[in-house]
């Protein structure tokens, strides 16, 4: 059995933030994002869900890019500074990287700072890119918590992009880059990372926020990080929805079930697991020694 106690952090109040801080809003342990229900299912378990939110980890170079990016589009974010070495082994730079890192902030060298701006100009030559992340008409990182009714558990949302004109259909967009930004390539990307059970989360969130009705829909932005910065803007067809939609519930159920008893299960805490092959290859040996 794998338990973790609860670390006694002030939850936020239920409702829409505008200014809650990226750390804080991640600090809350009470209640559950759309990227934690994904954790919770397989090939992943609760246990490893929670080691995460304790045990946050370090960050990469691919989080970097999207982080910094991010910051450049959006608006708001970690301050980018440039460590402006060739090479970052010597010690000076090291140092300078411990420096930009303890500072909240995301180290980038020269060549790399140059690409995060051209991926930002380039969002901004893309006419529907640009329109769903106009300044104008909306704001980022925007944070909101609501209960869900079934189970009565806390469920949290952070939008990349919040319209601000809530006069019509709600269209929210919610930025990526990704090395091939293709629909063959974001086909995989979604089954992958589970962004058809971001779609419905992010929807019901901004309706049980009292922002958009149930035409709500999110859109996912995703931009190439190599020239030239490509776009593709990428929305769900209705069984991957619903399947997100029917995913997120059995995530959500598993989160109220953990809570309540402490316990936040691996993969075979008391019974063994019996697999079978996978289909292919059990066909293929079927035939040949069978």
């Amino acid at each position: 059995m794998t338990t973790f106690a609860e670390p006694a952090v002030e939850a936020p109040a239920l409702g829409l933030h505008t200014d809650l801080s990226n750390e804080d809003y991640h600090a809350d342990r009470t209640s559950l994002s759309s990227s934690g229900a994904r954790k919770l299912l397989p090939p992943s378990c609760p246990a490893k869900f929670r080691y995460e939110q304790d045990n946050p980890p370090a960050p990469t170079k691919t989080f970097d890019y999207g982080n910094a990016a991010h910051k450049l589009v959006l608006g708001r974010g970690p301050k980018l500074i440039l460590v402006d070495h060739d090479a970052w082994t010597t010690k000076d730079a090291k140092t300078e990287v411990a420096e930009a890192r303890a500072q909240g902030g995301i180290p980038l060298k020269r060549h790399e700072m140059q690409m995060v701006k051209d991926m930002a100009e380039a969002i901004r030559r893309h006419p529907l890119a640009a329109a769903l992340l106009d300044p104008a008409t909306g704001a980022p990182e925007q944070s909101g918590f609501w209960i869900d009714g079934p189970t009565g558990i806390r469920r949290r949302v952070r939008f990349d992009w919040l319209p601000s004109i809530h006069s019509g259909r709600l269209i929210i967009p919610d930025y990526k880059t990704a090395d091939d930004a293709s629909e063959e390539a974001m086909q995989k990307a979604i089954a992958k990372y589970g962004y058809n059970q971001q779609a419905p989360w992010y929807e019901e969130g901004a309706q049980a926020l009292g922002m958009g009705g149930d035409d709500t829909e999110m859109l996912l932005v995703v931009q190439e990080k190599k020239p030239p910065y490509l776009v593709n803007v990428i929305g769900f067809e209705f069984f991957s929805r619903e399947i997100g939609r029917a995913k997120n519930k059995a995530a959500i159920e598993k989160f109220a079930e953990c809570m309540s008893t402490g316990h936040w299960p691996g993969y075979a805490d008391e019974n063994p697991n019996y697999l079978p092959l996978p289909g292919y290859a059990e066909n293929r040996e079927k035939e040949i020694y069978l």
